[in-house]
C-alpha cells in the first residue's frame, strides 16, 4: 500500500520539512515554503533478492562505443551552440523570461529541422489556434507537424506511444501534471516527476525532445535544480525586452561544448540569425566620443567585439550612485576602488554609469582593462581613438594580467578594421612571432602604462 504524508517543500530549490519554515536551510531563501501531499511507495523486500538480471558489471574499456547522430536545425547559430546540431534521442531545455521569443525560436526550429517523420507540438498554454496564428506570421510551411494540446502527462504518454513521432516540444514543462501525484502543476514534484518520465519515454524511443521552462525573478529555471541535471542540454534565450537582439547561450551540454552562444534579432518573420555579431555591436560608434572604448571578448569560441560605454558626473549627493548595465555590479565598485588607488582620480565624489551596448551582459573578466579606461576617459574628458581597442584583466594591484585566446581577439579586432590593440604584457610575451598582424600591438602591464598608451 502507498502511504500519503504532508510534507513542506521549497518552490526554489525542492528542499523538503517536516513543518513550515519562514526562512529555507537549503537556498537561504524567505517564504518559500508550501504544504503538498508525498506518496511513499512501499517496496517489496523480495525484489532485491531476485536482482535485476538486466544489469551488470562491464570493464570500462571493453565498453561499446555508440557513435551519435546528429540532425541538423536547420540554424546555424543554433547549430552552434548545440555543437553540430541535435543528438537522436536528447533531451534540450530551453528557458527565458516571459515574451523573450522562446515559442517562436521553437515553431521555427519545426520548420527548418532536418527530421523527415513527423514533429509533434504539445502545449499546454497556447491553444491550436493561437499557434496557427504564430505559425502563418512566421510562413511555416511544413506539412509534418501536428499539434496537441493537452496538460495531462498520462494522456502525452499514451499519444508518443502510438504516434511515435522524431521530434517533440513540450511548452511548458510548469503546464504538465501527473494524476498520481497530487500537488498542483508546477510544483516541485510534479515538474520533477513529470521531467522523469519525459526523459524516460525520449530515451526509450528516441524521440528528440525539447522542454521549455519559465524562469524566476532571478532568471533561473523555476522547479528544482535537479531539472537541470537531469536533461542533456539546457539553453538560456537572454535579452533586453526593449532590445531586438537575443542571445541563446548554452550552460551545459553532454554532447559537446559549454558557454557558447548564438545571436539572433528579433522581426517580424521571426527571429533571424544574425553572422557577425561584431559588426552589429560596434556598427553605430561615431568618431571620438569620450568614455566609449571597444573590446574584444570571447563567448565560447567566438570573439565578440564590444563597445562599453562610460559616464561619469559630479554627485549632488553623500552617497555617490553606481550603475552598471551588462557588467556584475560588485565588480564595477572593485574597478572603481583600483582606479581611485593607482591614479589618483577621486571617483568618491562622482557617479559612475556603465553600459554595454546592445542589451549584452558580460562576465569574463577581460573586459575590465577596457571599462577602466572608459570611466577614465569620461572622467578627464579624453576621447579615445575609434581605432583602438583593449583587452586585459584588471588585478586589486593596478596589474594588467593575461587572458585567454588572446589570437582569436586579435584577429577578430584586426578584421573589423581597428589599427591599434592594447594586451597584457604577459600575453604579448607569449604571442607566436611567426604570424604576422597588421594591427599594432601594444603590451601594458599596469593600468598607468595603459592610460598613457590610449591618450
Amino acid at each position: 500500500m502507498a502511504k500519503a504524508k504532508t510534507v513542506w517543500v521549497c518552490s526554489e530549490c525542492g528542499n523538503e520539512a517536516m513543518k513550515w519554515l519562514g526562512k529555507c536551510p537549503a537556498c537561504n531563501e524567505w517564504d518559500t515554503f508550501y504544504e503538498e501531499q508525498k506518496i511513499e511507495k512501499t517496496v517489496s523486500k523480495n525484489r532485491f533478492s531476485q536482482g535485476n538480471t538486466n544489469s551488470e558489471i562491464v570493464r570500462l574499456k571493453d565498453a561499446k562505443k555508440k557513435e551519435y547522430t546528429r540532425v541538423s536545425s536547420g540554424l546555424e547559430e543554433m547549430d552552434r551552440v548545440l555543437g553540430g546540431g541535435f543528438v537522436d534521442g536528447s533531451l534540450t531545455l530551453i528557458g527565458g523570461e516571459p515574451g523573450i521569443g522562446k515559442s517562436t525560436l521553437i515553431l521555427q526550429l519545426c520548420s527548418l529541422i532536418g527530421y523527415e517523420g513527423k514533429i509533434l507540438y504539445i502545449s499546454g498554454e497556447e491553444s491550436l489556434e493561437q499557434i496557427k496564428l504564430r505559425a502563418d506570421r512566421l510562413n511555416i510551411k511544413n506539412d509534418n507537424i501536428y499539434f496537441l494540446a493537452e496538460t495531462d502527462m498520462a494522456v502525452i504518454e499514451e499519444k508518443l506511444e502510438n504516434e511515435r513521432p522524431e521530434f517533440c516540444i513540450i511548452d511548458s514543462i510548469q503546464t504538465m501534471f501527473s494524476s498520481e501525484i497530487t500537488s498542483a502543476p508546477g510544483s516541485v514534484s510534479q515538474v520533477r516527476e513529470i521531467t522523469a518520465k519525459i526523459m524516460q519515454i525520449c530515451k526509450k524511443k528516441e524521440i528528440t525532445t525539447i522542454i521549455v521552462g519559465h524562469v524566476t525573478k532571478d532568471g533561473n529555471i523555476a522547479g528544482p535544480r535537479v531539472l537541470e541535471h537531469m536533461v542533456d542540454t539546457v539553453l538560456y534565450l537572454e535579452g533586453e525586452r526593449y532590445f531586438s537582439y537575443r542571445i541563446l547561450r548554452t550552460v551545459k551540454n553532454r554532447f559537446g561544448s559549454t558557454n557558447e552562444i548564438g545571436m539572433f534579432e528579433m522581426k517580424n518573420e521571426g527571429l533571424v540569425e544574425v553572422q557577425n555579431p561584431s559588426s552589429i555591436l560596434i556598427g553605430d560608434r561615431e568618431e571620438d566620443i569620450l568614455g566609449t572604448i571597444v573590446a574584444p571578448s570571447v563567448e565560447g569560441t567566438r570573439p565578440i567585439l564590444i563597445e562599453i560605454q562610460a559616464l561619469t558626473t559630479k554627485t549632488f549627493f553623500g552617497m555617490p550612485r553606481r550603475s552598471s548595465n551588462g557588467i556584475d555590479y560588485n565588480k564595477l565598485n572593485l574597478l572603481i576602488a583600483v582606479i581611485e588607488k593607482y591614479t589618483k582620480i577621486p571617483l568618491s565624489s562622482e557617479d559612475v554609469y556603465i553600459n554595454i551596448v546592445g542589451g549584452i551582459k558580460i562576465n569574463e573578466p577581460a573586459v575590465d582593462l577596457a571599462v577602466v579606461l572608459a570611466i577614465i576617459s569620461s572622467y578627464k574628458s579624453i576621447a579615445i581613438k575609434n581605432e583602438v581597442a583593449v583587452i586585459g584583466e584588471v588585478g586589486l594591484t593596478g596589474e594588467i594580467r593575461n587572458v585567454s585566446n588572446i589570437e582569436k581577439r586579435i584577429k577578430e579586432v584586426e578584421k573589423l578594421g581597428f589599427k591599434k590593440i592594447i594586451i597584457p604584457l604577459s600575453n604579448y610575451q607569449k604571442l607566436d612571432k611567426r604570424i604576422k598582424y597588421k594591427i599594432e600591438i601594444k603590451p601594458v602591464k599596469n593600468i598607468v602604462e595603459a592610460i598613457n598608451e590610449v591618450r
